[in-house]
């Protein structure tokens, strides 16, 4: 059995079968065997950097589309730093509370793989990768990102003070919607504003579910979640969230300017939402895995959506 495997880590992990041991728990302290939690931080960039397209083509500014090109790229490779980062971060101010967990005592800092100062090592050298990536654009974005290291900083402790940890993933998280706007117009507006909020309410509801797998263990060592929180009525507060994600994103569409067909069009997405709560098994930790990694498509399907509609108006 290879020793270095991690409990939530897939079974068929690449990077159990490929990586030596010597650099597998890396890898794992970043979750790049894990991809999930990069495309859950990619999709808002993209969807800001769609509605910013539009509004620079309002203003009869020029589109160039490599440089759009280069966005996306440099949005990819921030995505994965990033990410990363945040998970070392995460585990360090985390792993004596993980040891107690289940789901994450197997992880590189609380099993032992790799030491708190060969972590910070990691998590400096990403840091510094994520600001030669972040310089790549103008200066307020480049002012946009940098901000968003206070909620970065701030989210792993929440979980001890109160209930809502994951309103402040919400809040880092889905940054890239307002970065991935003002990198192509320079400025922030009330459309990018509504984006932002969409996928905060969005990401509260995906990060309850997966926060379900943990809750039994999370009530004994004393951390907070809205998965404890909300209880039996969760399926009710993904109802709410969902519903307000949607309506704040059909908000930005037409705050936008893009017409009330634009929000329509956005009607079909609610049913994979309206799926997942339907599906969600609350004391199923499988189930609620797999009904949170189903957000990836559904981010996917949302930025899909957003590209269709500039199609429909005649913008591509």
């Amino acid at each position: 059995m290879n020793n270095h495997k991690v409990a939530d880590a897939h079974s068929q992990n690449w990077s159990d079968k490929w990586l030596p041991k010597k650099f597998a728990p890396y890898f794992q302290l970043m979750r790049l065997d894990r991809p999930v939690g990069v495309w859950l931080l990619l999709w808002p960039c993209f969807w800001g950097q769609i509605l910013g397209l539009y509004a620079r083509h309002n203003q009869g500014l020029e589109l160039n589309m490599w440089s759009q090109l280069h966005y996306i790229i440099l949005f990819f490779v921030g995505a994965i730093i990033m990410r990363g980062a945040g998970c070392a971060y995460n585990d360090l101010v985390d792993y004596k509370y993980d040891k107690q967990v289940e789901r994450t005592k197997s992880r590189p800092l609380p099993a032992g793989k790799i030491t708190i100062r060969q972590a910070k090592y990691l998590l400096f050298y990403l840091l510094l990768a994520g600001l030669m990536v972040l310089i790549q654009f103008n200066w307020f974005t480049i002012f946009v990102g940098a901000t968003s290291l206070i909620l970065v900083a701030t989210y792993p402790w929440m979980k001890r003070f109160t209930y809502w940890p994951q309103a402040f993933l919400g809040l880092a998280f889905n940054w890239g919607a307002l970065v991935g706007f003002t990198a192509v117009t320079g400025y922030l507006s009330g459309a990018a504003i509504w984006l932002y909020i969409g996928g905060f309410f969005w990401t509260i509801g995906y990060d309850t579910i997966y926060a379900h797998q943990d809750k039994d263990d999370d009530m004994m060592i004393g951390l907070k979640s809205t998965a404890i929180l909300f209880g039996n009525q969760t399926k009710l507060w993904l109802f709410i969230l969902y519903s307000l994600a949607m309506a704040s994103f059909a908000l930005a569409l037409f705050v936008a300017g893009l017409g009330i067909m634009s929000v329509l069009a956005l009607a079909p997405l609610a049913v994979h939402l309206i799926w997942q709560i339907m599906a969600l098994k609350l004391d199923d930790a499988d189930n609620c895995l797999k009904i949170f990694k189903s957000n990836i498509l559904f981010g996917g399907l949302l930025t899909l959506g957003f590209f269709a509609i500039l199609i429909l108006i005649g913008f591509i």
